[in-house]
């Protein structure tokens, strides 16, 4: 579309030349202008909030599916590769740390982690399997019947009794973990890829990776081994086979949090063909309606991530200080390697590059969303510390554009 389309001239010439008469003329088209829909002063507050640390941010409209941001670093200038890159300039970059030309927001593979809780919990609640009300009581352990090994929660004492909203405001692993258990692999599985987990979101540039979401059917099959109960419990807290892009994460969230809608998500806002005076808006397409069985189940899961920033015992209150507008979101911490039953996680005595990724969700406004974000930050440890900031920072740059251009939050 850039390009548009050449021109061709075939003359009749001399010996000499000379151009006697033109046999054949098509004039050339000019290409078409194309209107990005990433915002390039969040695109920079992205940019700058994660420094010198590998990771991604991804920030999507959940009113039309558009990107607002789309960052991955460590990068490289583009620039470089306009007139054409020497062999030596090439391998420098494709050999610098962090791999640079790796798009970590497309192709990332990472462990949700505790983000993944708030669709779990929805699959709970809109299978029938819990109410908001329902109570779990958290002791710092959670058995599986007739085994004998713990699966723990963050907190070592435990947080005692939680219903859906509080379990999800201080991330209980317990609650989930039972959650798990009483739906099952098979259920989880069917309603997390509604979402679109496990699958490509569709967006308009080649090269996303399609993520994992773990049956029981995909293990017979890539491992030739059945499915075990421990792993349907990691599965409810984001662990174990659970692999998503950034991308993915956010497309996600931008559904949950505008009622279902999941969309395949664009870059190209409009398009300007030459000669036109005005650009013509280009539509995110609706890649599926996810049904809605209650409406107040998924108020539920807002309302429980709303608490995550802004409850007395949320773990992202850090993203509340101060701002000039109501965020929830859902922090998230992805292991890299695998602890012992008996091995206690201390980030200062785990080498750098073994350190969990952090990992943070978020929306705003809390009752009119404008923009769904997704944050990862590679071994950057607890996302509340690491990644909740990125994201803070970046939701200050969009949403408070409205605010100086005279719109209300």
């Amino acid at each position: 579309a850039l390009h548009g389309t050449s021109g061709l001239e075939k003359v009749e010439t001399n010996v000499r030349g000379r151009v006697l008469r033109v046999l054949e003329r098509q004039d050339a088209v000019p290409g078409t202008d194309l209107v990005l829909s990433i915002d390039v002063m969040v695109q920079r507050a992205a940019w700058e909030a994660l420094g010198d640390r590998p990771g991604a941010v991804v920030a999507i409209d959940p009113t039309d599916g558009s990107l607002i941001a789309l960052v991955s670093k460590p990068a490289y200038d583009p620039n470089a590769f306009v007139h054409g890159i020497s062999q030596r300039n090439y391998q420098a970059i494709l050999n610098a740390p962090g791999r640079p030309l790796f798009n970590r927001a497309l192709r990332g593979g990472y462990e949700p982690g505790s983000t993944l809780k708030p669709f779990v919990g929805l699959a709970g609640l809109e299978l029938d399997l819990v109410t908001p009300q329902t109570r779990v009581y958290s002791n710092g352990e959670f058995y599986i019947d007739g085994y004998s090994r713990p699966y723990r929660d963050w907190k070592e004492e435990g947080h005692g009794w939680v219903d859906m909203q509080a379990a999800l405001e201080q991330s209980v692993n317990t609650y989930f973990y039972q959650l798990a258990m009483d739906m099952g692999i098979d259920r989880m599985h069917e309603y997390l890829s509604l979402f679109g987990f496990g699958a490509t979101t569709g967006i308009d540039i080649p090269g996303e990776g399609r993520g994992l979401l773990p049956s029981r059917q995909w293990k017979r099959a890539a491992h030739d081994e059945p499915w075990y109960p421990g792993e349907t419990v990691i599965a409810g807290i984001g662990q174990g086979f659970n692999v998503v892009t950034p991308l993915q994460l956010a497309n996600a969230l931008a559904a949950l949090v505008n009622g279902g809608t999941l969309y395949s998500p664009r870059l190209l806002y409009a398009m300007k063909p030459a000669g036109e005076a005005r650009a013509e808006r280009v539509t995110a397409p609706v890649h599926r309606q996810i049904p809605v069985t209650d409406a107040n189940d998924w108020q539920t899961i807002l309302d429980g991530m709303d608490r995550v920033v802004n409850g007395l015992r949320g773990t992202a209150r850090v993203v509340a200080v101060d701002a000039k507008f109501r965020a929830a979101g859902k922090t998230g911490t992805a292991q890299v390697y695998a602890l012992r039953a008996d091995e206690e996680y201390d980030d200062e005595e785990v080498a750098e590059h073994l350190r969990d990724h952090a990992l943070f969700i978020a929306f705003a406004p809390v009752d009119d969303p404008r923009i769904a974000i997704a944050v990862v930050v590679e071994h950057g440890g607890a996302g509340s510390r690491a990644a909740a900031p990125v994201a803070r920072a970046t939701l200050d740059a969009w949403l408070e554009q409205e605010i100086d251009s005279g719109g209300q939050l």
